[in-house]
C-alpha cells in the first residue's frame, strides 16, 4: 500500500476481485487500457467462487463422496479441507498473477469507499490511497445473511457456508437454518461426511421453486442420506451451552429443541454494500438493498457500472461473467448486448446427485396460462441410461415441460447423475429454439446420461 496521501488515476477502476470484475480487467488490460482493481482481502483474490463458493464447496461434494463407511468422518474430513484449501490458495494465486503481472494492471490490497463520483479512498491514515477514474466498475459481491434470531448473532457455535468449509473440525451435529439451495447443498456434503444434519425451514416445504413433484424425489434422497428435515418451524431462541448449542423452535403450536455443535445460518446472501460510500458517488440502490442498474449495468451515475451480485441479479458465477461481456460490449464495443438478451439460464444445486434446472416449472407455466404436455421418468425407470448403472447412482428423476401446440420446450428439472452437464445441452437447445422432438431425437453418444433423452421426451403426456 502507498503512504499518505499518495494516489493513482487510471482508465478503469474496478472495486472487488470476482468474475465479472477480473475479467473486465484482464480485457482492458489487454487493450492496453490503465486499469486499477482494488480487493479487500488478500484472502479473496479471484473472488468468491474459487476461495469460499464454488469450487471449495464442490470440491467438498467429490471429497464427500469418496469417504469409505470405514474411514473415520473426522480424518477424512480434515484432509480433504487441507485439499481443497492448498487448491484454492492454487487459484487465488493465479488469480492475483495473472492481473498484477500485466503491464497496465495494478491490483492494490484495501478496502475502498467513494470520495467522490470518479474517487475511491483506500485504507486509512498512513495508508491511504486515492484512486481517480473514468469509468468505475463495482463489483463487490454478496455477503451471509445472519437472521434476526435472539441469541444466534451472539453464539459462538453460529457459522456462514465460508467459515464452515474452512474448518477442519467436523461437526457431530450440524445445524442448518434454511431449506434453500445453500442450505440443502451444506445438509448434503456434511451428510455425506459423517456428520448428523438437522435442516430448519419456515416454509411449509424445503425447495419450494421446484414442483411439488420434483422436490418430494429430491427430498426422499435427502432423508435416505439420513438428513433430518423439519419445515414450518419458527426458530423463537438460540441458545450457548458449554458443549452445545440449543435450538428452541416451534411447529405445530409445540415447541421443540436441537442441539448442535455447529449452526450454519443458509437464510441467503444480500449485496455487499456497506461502507462503500455510495452517497459520496451519486450511486442509487435498491429497496432490497441492491445497486439499481438499467439494462445495460450503467448505474445512476452513468460512467459506473455494477457487475455480479452486487446488482442484485441472480447470483451466479456465470451471470457475473455475462454482465462483463455486456460492460465490454457498452466500453469499446458496439453497446448493443443488454440484461435482456438473457433467456434460459440454468442452475444447478449440488446435492448427490445434483439437481439442476432451467425455465419454467410445471406450476409456472400453468399459471400463466401456458397449455402444456409433461415428459417425466424416474431415473431407475430410464432404460436407455445405462451410465447411471455403471456409476452406481440410479436415484433421481427428470422432467420437462413443454408447449402443448408449438413443442417448445419451457423448462426441465433433472435430478440425477451429470445433470450439471445435461442441463446446459437443454438451455442451449431452448436459447436457439430447438423442438423437444428435436432433443428426443438426437443422437448421442453411448452409453452417456444424455440419450436419456431420448426416452423421457417420449414419454409426453398431456
Amino acid at each position: 500500500m502507498s503512504t499518505l496521501n499518495s494516489g493513482l488515476h487510471a482508465d478503469v477502476l474496478i472495486i472487488g476481485f470476482g468474475k465479472g470484475g477480473k475479467t473486465v480487467a484482464a480485457e482492458m488490460g489487454r487493450l492496453g487500457r490503465t486499469v486499477v482493481l482494488v480487493e479487500q482481502s488478500d484472502r479473496m483474490y479471484g473472488g468468491t467462487c474459487p476461495n469460499v463458493g464454488c469450487v471449495p464447496t464442490k470440491a467438498l461434494v467429490h471429497h464427500s463422496g469418496k469417504r469409505r463407511a470405514g474411514d473415520s468422518p473426522q480424518e477424512w474430513y480434515e484432509r480433504a479441507v487441507g485439499s481443497v484449501q492448498a487448491l484454492t490458495a492454487l487459484f487465488r494465486g493465479g488469480n492475483y498473477d495473472a492481473l498484477n503481472d500485466a503491464d497496465t494492471v495494478t491490483v492494490v490490497t484495501g478496502r475502498a469507499a467513494f470520495v467522490d463520483p470518479h474517487t475511491v479512498a483506500v485504507g486509512t491514515g498512513q495508508d491511504r490511497l486515492t484512486v481517480t477514474a473514468e469509468t468505475i466498475l463495482i463489483n463487490t459481491g454478496s455477503e451471509p445473511i445472519i437472521p434476526d434470531i435472539p441469541g444466534l448473532r451472539a453464539s459462538k457455535r453460529v457459522v456462514t457456508s465460508a467459515d464452515l468449509i474452512q474448518t477442519t473440525e467436523l461437526p457431530e451435529r450440524l445445524a442448518i437454518l434454511g431449506g434453500g439451495y445453500l442450505g440443502i447443498e451444506f445438509a448434503s456434503i456434511y451428510s455425506r461426511f459423517g456428520s448428523r444434519v438437522t435442516v430448519l425451514e419456515s416454509a411449509p416445504d424445503i425447495l419450494a421453486r421446484l414442483d411439488g413433484d420434483v422436490a418430494a424425489v429430491a427430498e426422499g434422497i435427502l432423508v435416505g442420506e439420513g438428513i433430518k428435515i423439519v419445515t414450518g418451524v419458527n426458530v423463537a431462541e438460540v441458545r450457548d451451552g458449554e458443549s452445545a448449542t440449543t435450538l428452541v423452535y416451534e411447529k405445530d403450536g409445540r415447541r421443540q429443541t436441537v442441539e448442535a455443535d455447529a449452526v450454519l445460518a443458509a437464510a441467503g446472501r444480500v449485496p455487499a454494500i456497506r461502507d462503500l460510500g455510495l452517497e459520496a458517488a451519486g450511486v442509487r440502490t435498491t429497496i432490497r438493498g441492491a445497486i439499481e442498474v438499467d439494462e445495460h449495468l450503467r448505474t445512476s451515475r452513468p460512467h459506473i457500472f455494477a457487475i455480479g451480485d452486487v446488482n442484485g441479479g441472480p447470483q451466479f458465477t456465470y451471470v457475473s461473467l455475462d454482465d462483463s461481456r455486456i460492460v465490454m460490449d457498452q466500453l469499446v464495443g458496439e453497446g448493443r448486448r443488454s440484461t435482456a438478451d438473457r433467456m434460459a439460464i440454468p442452475s444447478t444445486l449440488f446435492m448427490t446427485p445434483p439437481l439442476a434446472t432451467v425455465g419454467l416449472t410445471e406450476r409456472q407455466a400453468r399459471e400463466a396460462g401456458r397449455q402444456v404436455k409433461i415428459a417425466g421418468k424416474l431415473v431407475a425407470d430410464i432404460v436407455a441410461m445405462p451410465r447411471a448403472y455403471v456409476v452406481e447412482e440410479t436415484r433421481g428423476m427428470m422432467k420437462f415441460v413443454i408447449e402443448a401446440e408449438t413443442d417448445e420446450i419451457l423448462g426441465a428439472a433433472l435430478l440425477s447423475v451429470d445433470a450439471q452437464e445435461l442441463i446446459n445441452t437443454v438451455a442451449l437447445a431452448m436459447r436457439h429454439g430447438m423442438k423437444a422432438a428435436e432433443l428426443r431425437d438426437a443422437v448421442y453418444t453411448h452409453p452417456s446420461s444424455t440419450e436419456a433423452f431420448n426416452e423421457v421426451l417420449g414419454t409426453i403426456v398431456r
